[in-house]
């Protein structure tokens, strides 16, 4: 129940705030409300989830932490610039804009911080736990849309297995946690669902999962498909489905901007091309001739190209070939799925979802499993399927 002091909004904190994507969807959130645009992309403004329980878009109150000082209207400026939002709506909702600008804390140093990881945890615990009291939400939903890390170099580690073995290795500053999974476990400290929107580790250990278990909070991820992943979900099971053999799935990535100047670095480029791949390979049963390459165009701009080229067999053996090419601006495909997961965490939370929220598969490339664990379904019209059911399951007053 809603206290007396509070009001029935949620939060969003962002971390990565004052990026791209981030930016665009606080945006489209406030001229939604203004009734400025309408919500073309929100999957969740579809009929199918109007009786769900889900905040309004009205309720959604932005925060975060970056590790830029340039503010949310500067960079709305800069992406209306570059057309990536109409022109005109900066200035429209430039309030909105100012007040989640000053909900945003300086995010954790990408590397040389000096602190112990306990004390690095526990002033973003603070900062959540602030924005949660001083703007009296019902709850706060945490989004990774920060920059993508490299691979964690041990996976495997023994403090990321069990949640004992972790909390005894924060304490002795030895858990060896990414920035990505620092802020998971932030979030689930803090009693807030956490979705990992970049392939970066996040919440994808199984001591975070256990933690998410024990304090009743859910999860999703990772990595949001937007653009060429999308198309994969769905062309690779209507191949397979018609039993053709793909020999081969070849696929380019041109993009600029932030996006591109980041996955131009070999190790985040590695995180994006392992999430690419592994769906695919788990949706044809097998892996197949090809590789995912990723190219930072600067001359891009906001703007990606996708080129995939499948090779398959039909009857009697003959060999065909499909080509895709899929061009799309980036932020203004991710931003009305931030909205959409927002909504849905805060709603999964709501009717009592705790550990990894399998019906957010629908929305990620390479998904988790609802034991955290386990194989995910890849297939877009399964996901799309299963995420329903759960909206139907919580339709209520």
């Amino acid at each position: 129940m809603t206290s007396a002091d509070e009001v029935p909004a949620t939060g969003v904190w962002l971390v990565g705030a004052r990026g791209s994507v981030a930016v665009t969807a606080i945006v489209g959130a406030a001229a939604l409300c203004a009734g400025l645009v309408e919500p073309v992309g929100c999957v969740t403004a579809g009929p199918e989830f109007a009786g769900a329980r889900l905040p309004d878009y009205a309720d959604l109150v932005f925060g975060g932490h970056d590790v830029s000082d340039v503010s949310i209207l500067k960079q709305a400026a800069e992406l209306a610039a570059d057309g990536v939002i109409p022109a005109a709506l900066p200035s429209a909702v430039a309030d909105e804009l100012r007040a989640a600008d000053a909900a945003i804390r300086p995010a954790l140093p990408r590397a040389g911080d000096p602190r112990p990881a306990r004390q690095r945890i526990s002033s973003l615990i603070a900062d959540i736990e602030a924005f949660r009291a001083e703007r009296r939400l019902r709850r706060v939903v945490v989004v990774n849309v920060a920059s993508t890390e490299p691979p964690i170099p041990d996976p495997d580690h023994p403090a990321h297995r069990r949640l004992a073995d972790l909390e005894t290795a924060l304490d002795r500053d030895e858990a060896g946690l990414p920035p990505s999974s620092e802020y998971a476990y932030a979030a689930l400290r803090a009693g807030c669902p956490y979705v990992d929107f970049t392939p970066s580790t996040g919440a994808r250990l199984p001591a975070l999962d256990e933690l998410a278990r024990s304090v009743g909070v859910p999860y999703a991820g990772s990595d949001a498909k937007t653009g060429e992943t999308l198309l994969v979900s769905a062309l690779a099971p209507m191949l397979t489905s018609r039993a053709l053999r793909v020999r081969s799935w070849s696929g380019t990535n041109l993009l600029g901007g932030g996006d591109g100047a980041t996955l131009a670095d070999a190790g985040a480029a590695a995180s994006k091309t392992i999430s690419k791949r592994r769906g695919l390979d788990r949706m044809l049963g097998a892996p197949v001739e090809g590789r995912t390459h990723i190219d930072n165009v600067p001359a891009q701009g906001g703007w990606k190209t996708a080129w995939d080229h499948v090779g398959f067999e039909g009857f009697l053996g003959v060999r065909m070939t499909m080509q895709v090419t899929w061009q799309g601006c980036d932020s203004a495909l991710a931003a009305p799925l931030v909205l959409d997961l927002a909504r849905l965490l805060a709603g999964a939370h709501e009717t009592g979802s705790a550990g990894a929220f399998a019906p957010a598969a629908f929305f990620f490339k390479d998904p988790v499993a609802a034991d955290g664990q386990g194989e995910p379904e890849y297939r877009l019209a399964s996901q799309y399927q299963t995420l329903l059911a759960w909206a139907a399951s919580v339709t209520g007053p």
